[in-house]
């Protein structure tokens, strides 16, 4: 090896470890332990390691512009979210470019592969319902490009993330079924890799615990929308033992259940009591209006970009933040 070439790569590669930690341990990033800095910064030393002036640059010129990946902008939580980060925002001085994976791992990958050609200063994102492969956002982390995961977030990587309370609100809105009445509630959950499902799933699973009323597998059904929760509904409201409550894993699928039960003469909430999550639209829209657990959208966006802002001026210490939610009852639940 050619020693006046060395670069952070090859001191990964030698060291046995990420190109990313090399690259803060260069810097004497705290988030790297002592330990870790002093091998790094030994071994650079003893082979003459110089940073490359054409990477330098091009750090140097990158924009004020945020990077912000939306799964759906028509739902209203994710909506409020990009409001949020907007005005956070344009109050620092920042631009945004906002673009939407539609829950598509490929099209994530290339709003990614993009944000990263037009050398966005930081990105501030939620998983497509289809990702499970991060990849693409380690190579953004291995180039310093920061990273705040809102929402659905990847624990898999080391990276700030604004989450709300999935397992309160869930677990708040299962116990309110639970008191008002129902003792064979459903919860229709979204794909189970994601985190928003586990800590939603979680928390109705320890409600119906806490007030000793089974669950059986049966109980957590995989229905995340309108359509599919139309098609599945109307089956289980007309088996031997049907649902007397449904918690639902958001308003669209919430909204579903309640035209299910009308399309077959269920009378809601006296027969059958639905919440769903997120206080948005549809919530507020449906006959009668639905009972649900309200996110605060606003929050945060304002939130993740005050937390990526910090980390692009080199003043992060990785702290989270975990946005507190709250029960909106209305006329779907007694």
């Amino acid at each position: 090896m050619d020693k006046s070439q060395i670069t952070i790569k090859d001191i990964a590669r030698e060291l046995n470890i990420s190109v990313s930690t090399v690259s803060r341990a260069l810097k004497n990033s705290k988030e790297i332990s002592e330990e870790t800095r002093r091998r790094v910064n030994e071994y650079a030393t003893r082979h003459h390691y110089q940073p490359n002036a054409l990477a330098v640059n091009l750090r140097a010129s990158r924009s004020n512009t945020i990077g912000v990946i939306v799964p759906q902008i028509v739902h209203y939580f994710f909506s409020s979210v990009l409001s949020g980060i907007e005005q956070a925002a344009r109050k620092a001085g920042y631009n945004i470019m906002v673009a939407q994976s539609g829950e598509h791992y490929e099209q994530e990958v290339e709003i990614t592969q993009a944000f990263f050609k037009t050398r966005v200063c930081g990105v501030i994102t939620s998983l497509a319902k289809e990702t499970s492969n991060y990849d693409h956002y380690q190579k953004l982390l291995d180039h310093n490009v920061p990273i705040v995961f809102y929402d659905r977030i990847c624990p898999a990587l080391k990276t700030e993330r604004v989450v709300v309370d999935d397992y309160h609100g869930a677990y708040t809105a299962v116990e309110y079924l639970i008191k008002t009445g129902c003792r064979h509630i459903y919860f229709y959950s979204a794909d189970p890799h994601l985190e928003i499902s586990k800590n939603r799933r979680n928390g109705y699973i320890d409600a119906m615990k806490r007030y000793n009323v089974p669950v059986t597998p049966d109980m957590i059904v995989w229905c995340d929308t309108h359509e599919k929760a139309m098609q599945i509904t109307p089956k289980l409201l007309q088996s031997v033992t049907p649902p007397d409550g449904f918690f639902a894993i958001n308003n669209d699928t919430a909204a579903g259940i309640l035209n299910a039960c009308k399309a077959i003469g269920k009378r809601v909430p006296d027969e059958v009591a639905i919440c769903g999550f997120s206080d948005d639209d549809i919530a507020r829209s449906t006959d009668p209006q639905l009972t649900t657990v309200e996110q605060r959208g606003e929050e945060v966006g304002k939130s993740a970009f005050d937390i990526l802002h910090e980390k692009i001026a080199g003043k992060s210490n990785g702290k989270n933040r975990i946005v507190k939610t709250n029960l909106v009852v209305r006329g779907t639940t007694k």
